[in-house]
């Protein structure tokens, strides 16, 4: 009966980056700062997208797509870490952790299924280029995304299900500037083992599978243009990828070292800050990377600005 009085915890403590004062403002203004680069990117890409016909393809579809997670999963994560900087609190409440490790797990999941539809996308275009139109019909990529955001919608219930039913008595500390799902399960003082295997299965069907997917299709592309008899039509055909094969890199580079670091430190300041490489940082990058790199994406960025500029005078 004792530990079931102590199972209703009413918050956990987020620890963050640091305890002192004089760092918490400069801390807010930095993460401010990212939060609003990375939402208004995000935004541009999908207005610019959805504004202009020449985009209206299966490629910008899931480009747009990938915006719209990105832009949800640091509205996530960041706005609370913001309050708790500007109010010196460390606090989140019981139901409010769990909606937020819910909703990262759904993004999280979703970034990985759609960089790995975004593969095969590109694996079509070069690889079987006169059936491209066919295969990638407006049909398949519906479903696919459909797919995409089912799959990571159930992974979530069935892992949050599984927290809810477990027990937490006097350790609340999560040494992350978020809620995530392992250190939560850390902190319970019943038997993990269920949830540590749904852990384990899921990790291998939707974390190694896309990767996998993708390891392949960039394989099958690499071939392809190899193959390409000129210099010029080699470019031409890795430039049509080049913008997704660095987002696959950040993300996956980031994303596996913040568990690389997790499990080789216990420092929470070290263990945070890698993981804003991957909750933060890579997201705020990827509009610059397809802006950068993608010449159809600047030039309707163009028309666009144009056509506000026009509407303005």
């Amino acid at each position: 009966m004792g530990a079931a009085n102590q199972t209703h915890v009413s918050e956990f403590l987020l620890l963050g980056f640091s305890e002192k004062p004089e760092h918490q403002l400069p801390l807010f203004g930095l993460f401010l700062s990212m939060y609003l680069v990375t939402v208004g990117g995000n935004l541009l890409i999908m207005l610019t997208i959805a504004s202009d016909s020449h985009l209206h393809t299966p490629m910008y579809f899931f480009l747009s797509n990938l915006s719209l997670v990105d832009f949800c999963l640091v509205t996530t994560l960041v706005p609370k870490m913001l309050v708790n900087l500007l109010t010196h609190s460390k606090a989140i409440s019981y139901a409010g952790c769990l909606t937020q490790m819910y909703f990262f797990m759904v993004f999280a999941c979703l970034d990985t299924l759609l960089l790995t539809v975004m593969a095969y996308d590109r694996f079509v275009a070069i690889c079987h280029p006169l059936s491209y139109v066919t295969i990638m019909s407006v049909q398949l990529c519906g479903l696919l995304v459909l797919l995409s955001w089912t799959i990571s919608l159930v992974n979530a219930v069935f892992h949050s299900l599984l927290v809810l039913r477990l027990l937490f008595c006097t350790e609340r500390e999560i040494p992350h500037f978020y809620c995530d799902l392992t250190p939560i399960l850390k902190l319970s003082c019943t038997d993990t083992f269920i949830n540590n295997i749904l852990v384990y299965l899921t990790t291998g069907l939707l974390g190694v599978l896309p990767f996998t997917g993708i390891f392949f299709s960039y394989t099958q592309i690499c071939s392809s243009i190899l193959r390409v008899p000129s210099t010029g039509g080699k470019y031409k055909a890795f430039s049509t990828c080049g913008s997704h094969l660095c987002v696959v890199l950040l993300f996956y580079g980031t994303f596996i070292g913040v568990y690389l670091s997790s499990s080789a430190t216990v420092s929470s300041w070290k263990s945070s800050v890698a993981s804003v490489m991957y909750t933060v940082v890579t997201p705020m990058l990827n509009p610059f990377i397809y802006s950068l790199r993608n010449k159809d994406i600047k030039d309707a960025l163009r028309r666009l600005i144009g056509r506000l500029a026009s509407l303005s005078e």
